[in-house]
């Protein structure tokens, strides 16, 4: 059973949104949308093998209190946590009791202890 003890990260939602620059041209930018405590845990190797995981990435499932905001948060949105990107892959509710948690699974690809580059 999850408790407030247990969300013991903190874990920034960002979403992408065009941006103009200083040619009015709009560029896709991530933006941070929200920033909620969580707590991570880390798929195992026979979870990564069962996906089709190869090479150099992490799977995560964090879960996080399941609010109005975080309700909102959607599939094309992106986590950033402990210096890295996380793509979204599954959000659902977990099973910690009703409406009380989300569990986020997401999949960050780790290049010799760098981010993937997409900061």
């Amino acid at each position: 059973m999850t408790t407030a003890q247990d969300l013991d990260r903190s874990i920034t939602f960002e979403r992408s949104q065009d941006v103009a620059n200083q040619f009015n041209e709009l560029i896709p930018t991530w933006l941070p949308v929200l920033k909620v405590r969580a707590k991570r845990r880390d798929a195992s190797d026979g979870e990564k093998d069962a996906a089709g995981q190869i090479g150099a990435t992490l799977m995560t499932r964090f879960v996080v209190r399941s609010s109005s905001n975080t309700r909102a948060v959607l599939p094309t949105d992106r986590i950033s946590h402990d210096g890295l990107i996380w793509n979204i892959k599954g959000i659902k509710q977990a099973d910690e009791g009703r409406n009380r948690f989300l569990e986020i699974t997401a999949i960050a690809s780790v290049n010799h202890g760098e981010t993937d580059g997409q900061d």
